[in-house]
């Protein structure tokens, strides 16, 4: 089963400029969380911090008991064994077979024989659907293939945690369904902690056990997914429902008065650019691929769930339960 990462308090600025403040939240072992925020929030910043890239000016990220904030080189050399990251374009070496990709990690950290090491390369090969491509170099495979191929590297070493920089990035909606659905078989299969940072919202709404949002320098809300799809959190509901009005703009924070004046237009009848679809209603989410086994993150989740709506206001407890009750519907 995966491990827990615990962020607390964790700031990053570049020179003067904040990128983040703050930040703490809890990666429940073994679920899948999703971190969504508009284009410029630090999301991949905060990926790297979290395995030690780069190191935050505040906080803590715990992982194993080991803070990968203050520890020492050793220390980080060898926590960074419980991770696995997927880079956005992949990261495959140009001048390599998609095999010997692959294979990168285990001959540069394990003492495996090669008949071992093709032993795991060809079972994370198939997992990941890249059976026959073997042999080919990365610029004659597609970018959903150097996505898989980047994913079977970063599975190969049996990481306990898994980070995935936008995965679906430069991907179309049919590669990046597949690749959803993937995840979720990975999670099913090894029970690991899976963490997406993502601006997709049908990723965000189909994929995760719990959500996070960064906006503005700071964490709007990170907890199971029936909270915060179904969130009255202006940003949040802006963000998942894809609407001009709501306190995100082109480039930053809306000022007051052109906030004011959107949703006086809104409240008029003009258009607010989202599709009129109630985004933030819940939908059931993936299911792992039948033959491949059931979810235990589920499970998890629904307990922890179950102790957090006790402390819900009634009519916010009220808006999840049924919420809860029409996704149920909806997949028997």
């Amino acid at each position: 089963m995966g491990v827990e990462v615990e962020v607390e308090g964790m700031t990053k600025s570049f020179g003067r400029h904040e990128i983040w403040s703050d930040v703490s939240f809890t990666l429940p072992p073994g679920e899948v969380s999703a971190l969504l925020g508009p284009s410029g929030t630090g999301k991949s910043v905060f990926l790297k911090c979290m395995v030690g890239l780069l190191r935050p000016e505040r906080g803590r990220c715990v992982v194993a008991g080991v803070d990968t904030v203050s520890c020492s080189r050793h220390d980080l050399y060898e926590v960074r064994k419980h991770f696995g990251v997927l880079f956005q374009d992949g990261a495959l070496f140009g001048s390599m077979t998609v095999y010997d990709n692959v294979a990168f990690p285990l001959r540069e950290h394990t003492r495996k024989s090669e008949r071992q090491i093709r032993d795991i390369v060809m079972d994370r090969m198939a997992l990941v659907g890249l059976e026959g491509a073997e042999e080919k170099l990365p610029g004659e495979i597609s970018g959903g293939m150097k996505k898989r191929a980047g994913l079977a590297r970063a599975l190969v070493l049996e990481p306990e945690i898994l980070l995935c920089d936008e995965p679906d990035s430069g991907l179309d909606p049919v590669r990046t369904a597949y690749l959803s659905q993937l995840l979720i078989d990975i999670n099913a299969r090894l029970d690991t902690t899976i963490l997406i940072v993502t601006h997709n919202i049908n990723l965000a709404r189909t994929v995760p056990d719990n959500v996070g949002m960064l906006f503005q320098r700071r964490l709007v809300g990170f907890g199971p997914r029936e909270l915060m799809l179904t969130s009255d959190e202006p940003v949040i509901a802006q963000f998942l429902n894809g609407r001009r009005v709501g306190p995100i703009g082109m480039s930053e924070e809306k000022d007051a008065a052109t906030a004011a004046a959107e949703q006086e237009l809104a409240a008029n009848g003009h258009s607010d650019g989202s599709t009129g679809e109630d985004m933030t209603a819940l939908v059931r989410q993936l299911q792992p691929t039948p033959g491949v086994g059931t979810r235990r993150a589920v499970g998890r989740r629904m307990n922890r769930l179950a102790g957090q709506l006790k402390d819900l206001p009634p009519e916010r407890r009220e808006v999840v339960v049924r919420a809860l009750q029409a996704e149920q519907a909806g997949a028997a």
